[in-house]
């Protein structure tokens, strides 16, 4: 005896399915946009601070003539922009990983629009596939993301001045106790070498990580992305 066929469901159950769906989708935006304003005012805050402290150094330094207290004061200064530094860059670690998550979330509930009205998917530029490659398609649904990516991002140019500052702070440390200039040099670009390094390692496998916990409810077709040619 076969089993009978499931029954449709109405119009108004569906309606209220995608109003559901619509409001989780516009809070995932609030909160994303929510998220990238705060860390763009982080990242502006930090910048200022570097170039408000380096400025700061400069006029001590003719103030004290370079000697007495300008040395405790410009460690001072420089320990305080490595902290801040610090802190602001892991802000935006997290928050590049929290919008990953938006965007893999708002892939979700595109999917789940895809299984509501099935003719709506080819007018859909980004993804509807909560898996990485559907993530990476939402990202940059027109071309195929490039190193211009990385090279442009603002992780990278806050790991690039955070390795100035430890490295500068480092270089500083050696000249104060009496090293020669030559090492205080040597010293500070191994510093911010290994800062930088450091950061990329650790970005890289938080991002392996996530992807290895994460199990994604539509996997993306095999092969290169369509760019939506429909």
């Amino acid at each position: 005896m076969s089993e009978p066929s499931p029954v449709p469901e109405s119009d108004a159950v569906l309606g209220r399915r995608a109003q559901i769906l619509a409001t989780e989708h516009w809070g995932l935006l609030a909160a994303r946009s929510t998220a990238q304003s705060e860390v763009l005012t982080r990242i502006t805050i930090f910048l200022t601070l570097v170039s408000a402290g380096l400025i700061t150094i400069g006029l001590l330094g003719q103030a004290s003539d370079f000697s007495d207290w300008f040395t405790p004061a410009m460690l001072a200064i420089l320990g305080f922009l490595c902290l801040i530094g610090f802190m602001t860059v892991v802000r935006v670690m997290n928050v590049s990983e929290e919008d990953m998550m938006y965007v893999v979330a708002m892939n979700r509930l595109r999917g789940a629009y895809v299984d509501l009205d099935p003719g709506i998917e080819p007018y859909f530029l980004a993804s509807a596939n909560d898996d990485q490659d559907g993530m990476k398609l939402t990202y940059s649904f027109l071309r195929t993301r490039s190193v211009s990516i990385l090279l442009g991002s603002s992780a990278l140019l806050l790991f690039v001045v955070n390795g100035c500052v430890f490295g500068l702070s480092a270089g500083a440390i050696v000249v104060s106790s009496g090293g020669a200039i030559g090492w205080a040099i040597a010293t500070g670009a191994l510093v911010g070498i290994a800062l930088i390094t450091s950061l990329f390692l650790y970005t890289g496998l938080s991002y392996r990580g996530t992807w290895q916990r994460y199990e994604p409810r539509r996997l993306s077709p095999p092969g290169p992305p369509p760019f939506r040619r429909q």
